[in-house]
């Protein structure tokens, strides 16, 4: 938790960038695993709840009325039973003035102020919700069945704290280059461990104990898996082989900030000649980003540059021809990179996207591109404004049942070598990710200590680990 001025500060800005009405925001509470009293652990509060009123404790919920500028948090006081268990907690007043709000009240009066306000025919501003028991609970207060609640949300509270959110303090940018520093003991622990033999199950599960070791735990599930081609591949049993590459994607959440980083290394800690061919056009991208990224540069350009390099490298392996300007337009290059270049991040590592990805990514001028395979997934295309954090991820990857597909349909024939393709089958996936910050004048890495990603530094760490 930040000090105290820093969320009276934001709720002000946010009272100023609203209009009139109360707004409504829900805190989380206790998500039970598979009955009741055994919750998933540890409690993840809701991360805009957090940005303006800093309160971890479950069953809370902050109320801002804009006409009246007053400032509300309801929940009810633990009782014995809690305390039995759990241990004492402070009190919600207690709890409120920690964090600048003069007002508390028991949650069954929540009920009442927006059957008042509702009445009144007062605007009642709420985000949209993605826990079911908040559903439930915007339904009881409003009227508003979980269907219909996402269009109803407030687009008006939605563009106000994308616009809040989106541009770190430095006091966030210091937190997420410590989540960052968890981040490069995860990775580094993967590369210690790797070898034939050892399962993917069990190096995932030291990379998730680093995570709980050194922070809250991790920013999303773990991704580590030798079929890199797989975009969310989950660790399996399966024993680590000789001569295959073995993809990590993972991150940490540390004083409710994230990091999230991806590296591909060789099992055997040596890349192929064929890997570093692939490897070394995954480099070249991920660094050209750093080149490119600048306040005022719409992201959407930045990956379709990113689409053009890899392209050309693509057609001197002879994985690619054709003209490089209508390949890309044509979506051909998705057959090796489905995804976009890279998302929002932050409080949440797909930072916001809860509100809507279109008002997180894009905005009025940049709209997203639906229709086209690849482009569709693009998270975010808006222009980079000082002080946003995305990541950088550019990957290639060789999906069997993708290839088999386009070639079947003749898709984008003109620009790929399917007969060179079919070659590439059991190859698996690269990508490589890092975390970037952008500066009045360019962009930056976040974190002090870099993770090894260039083929000979991640050859010399692993063969370092492998000697001890």
């Amino acid at each position: 938790m930040f000090d105290t001025r820093t969320y009276i500060r934001r709720r002000a800005e946010l009272k100023k960038l609203m209009h009139d009405g109360i707004i409504i925001l829900f805190g989380n509470n206790d998500a039970p695993a598979n009955y009741p009293s055994n919750a998933y652990s540890p409690f993840r509060q809701d991360s805009t709840f957090v940005y303006y009123f800093g309160l971890h404790r479950d069953g809370l919920v902050g109320v801002i009325d804009i006409d009246c500028d007053t400032e509300t948090i309801y929940g009810d006081d633990i009782d014995i039973e809690d305390i039995v268990w759990y241990g004492s907690v402070d009190c919600v007043s207690s709890l409120a003035r920690q964090v600048g709000v003069g007002q508390t009240a028991p949650m069954k009066k929540l009920a009442d102020v927006c059957a008042k306000a509702q009445g009144d025919g007062r605007k009642v501003h709420f985000l949209p919700a993605y826990r079911f028991d908040t559903k439930i609970q915007i339904m009881d207060l409003l009227g508003i069945h979980p269907s219909k609640q996402k269009d109803r949300a407030s687009l008006e509270l939605i563009s106000a704290v994308v616009k809040m959110r989106s541009t770190k303090e430095p006091q966030e940018i210091a937190a997420i280059e410590q989540a960052c520093e968890v981040g490069y003991k995860m990775h580094t622990t993967a590369m210690r461990l790797v070898k034939p033999g050892v399962t993917e199950r069990y190096i995932a599960g030291q990379v998730d104990g680093v995570a709980r070791s050194y922070a809250q735990g991790v920013s999303f599930a773990t991704i580590f898996s030798q079929h890199g081609e797989i975009m969310h591949g989950q660790p399996s049993p399966a024993a680590l082989e000789d001569g295959r590459l073995v993809l990590c994607d993972a991150g940490c959440e540390l004083d409710d900030y994230c990091s999230d980083n991806t590296r591909t290394m060789p099992v055997n800690g040596r890349f192929s000649q064929r890997q570093l061919e692939i490897y070394s056009i995954v480099e070249a991208c991920h660094d050209y980003v750093l080149t490119l990224a600048k306040p005022g540069v719409k992201y959407f350009d930045v990956h379709l540059e990113v689409c053009r390099l890899m392209t050309n490298r693509l057609k001197e392996l002879g994985l690619m021809k054709g003209d490089t300007e209508e390949a890309v337009r044509a979506g051909a290059h998705a057959m090796f990179l489905p995804h976009g270049l890279g998302h929002m991040m932050g409080m949440d590592v797909h930072d916001m996207e809860g509100l809507g990805q279109i008002y997180v990514g894009f905005d009025a001028e940049t709209r997203p591109n639906l229709e086209q395979f690849g482009t569709n997934c693009l998270r975010m295309g808006r222009r980079l404004e000082e002080g946003f954090v995305v990541t950088d991820e550019p990957g290639i990857y060789f999906i069997p049942a993708l290839i088999d597909e386009w070639r079947a349909k003749g898709h984008c024939a003109e620009y790929l070598n399917f007969d060179k393709l079919e070659t590439y089958k059991d190859f698996g996936g690269i990508r490589i990710e890092d975390d970037v910050l952008i500066t009045k004048d360019g962009c930056r890495f976040l974190g002090k200590n870099r993770i090894p990603y260039h083929p000979k530094d991640i050859e010399a760490f692993m063969d370092t680990q492998n000697s001890l």
